[in-house]
């Protein structure tokens, strides 16, 4: 506990000022919760009242690709940089454990991609199946064709032909290639529920979950485009943080594990360097720190901007 507290310390001791997004066309997506129990004082100017506070080390969620962006951020880097905006809304470190009001966890990463339905192996086993499938059908048909034959005779009596080593090898072509087919669509059909299954786990670590859960009623409808949307979004690699506020002093007293609010952020990852966003990402995401977003808002990221005065000048020198 005392660790944790003199890490809060330090992390606002040096924390940067400013910084600017490297993209301004990006959405941050965020989702926060608040207990029932927990409910922020307002003063008479209206800004709420402090809540002091201490870090603890929550993780760093790891994806499926290596990002030097993430990899090489400090838990220490993390804490400087969001104690920031921490701050802008009025929670304030503390040395002292017994005024500590919250401990809050820090976790980020990236989340997993389990990469394009289209380039899957299973995507492709199926369509050189369903290739295969489609020429074994239109041999088959044209063997079944010259198998009925009917040649005229002198007698007017109609013959039948039939080539027994012709006919049981299309046969034995068909069925190859319809039990090809069977397989290789049993295997998409699994990959897609592995699919599902990420998505769902991206959905509840973003904060998703509410919005993955509804858009199960939209398959088999004129709405399944909504869905298939909001896939490519969790599909898509993001990079996320993860701030968890517990009671600290139930937890240093009575070691009871109260979550008081929790908030998650993120932002996909392409386009992106999540050290130099981290900062703006998180200032975007302030305002909801400790209230309750009652589901998913997207924010676009602040456009760092210059501003050029008029221009003037100081000094001339007309003998030259």
């Amino acid at each position: 506990m005392k660790a944790c507290i003199l890490l809060a310390w330090a992390a606002v001791a040096v924390a940067p000022s400013c910084a600017f997004a490297s993209s301004s066309d990006v959405i941050t997506a965020v989702s926060s919760r608040t207990s029932d129990d927990y409910v922020r004082i307002k003063l008479a100017d209206g800004t709420f009242q402090p809540e002091s506070y201490a870090f603890g080390e929550g993780g760093h969620l790891t994806g499926t690709i290596s990002d030097a962006t993430i990899d090489r951020i400090s838990f220490m880097e993390m804490a400087r940089t969001v104690a920031v905006p921490l701050a802008d809304q009025h929670y304030v470190p503390t040395k002292d454990a017994k005024t500590t009001r919250l401990l809050i966890l820090v976790y980020y990463g990236m989340t997993g991609t389990p990469g394009s339905t289209n380039e899957s192996i299973a995507m492709q086993n199926l369509q050189r199946a369903s290739g295969n499938a489609a020429a074994a059908k239109e041999t088959n048909a044209a063997a079944a064709a010259a198998a009925a034959t009917v040649p005229s005779s002198g007698s007017g009596m109609a013959c039948g032909h039939f080539d027994p080593s012709i006919s049981s090898s299309v046969v034995a072509d068909q069925i190859d290639s319809d039990n090809a087919m069977t397989g290789a669509m049993a295997m998409v059909a699994a990959e897609n529920r592995s699919r599902d299954q990420i998505n769902a786990q991206n959905a509840a670590l973003l904060g998703y979950d509410t919005l993955w859960s509804a858009a199960a009623a939209y398959q088999g409808t004129p709405l399944a485009y909504r869905r298939q949307d909001l896939a490519n979004e969790l599909q898509e690699g993001r990079y996320l943080v993860v701030l968890m506020a517990y009671d600290f002093q139930a937890m240093w007293k009575q070691k009871k594990h109260k979550l008081l609010w929790e908030t998650r952020f993120s932002v996909r990852q392409r386009d992106h360097d999540f050290e130099k966003d981290l900062l703006v990402i998180a200032q975007n995401a302030s305002q909801y720190f400790g209230q309750d977003t009652h589901g998913l808002v997207r924010k676009a990221l602040p456009e760092g901007r210059v501003d050029i005065g008029e221009l003037k000048t100081l000094a001339s020198n007309s003998e030259k």
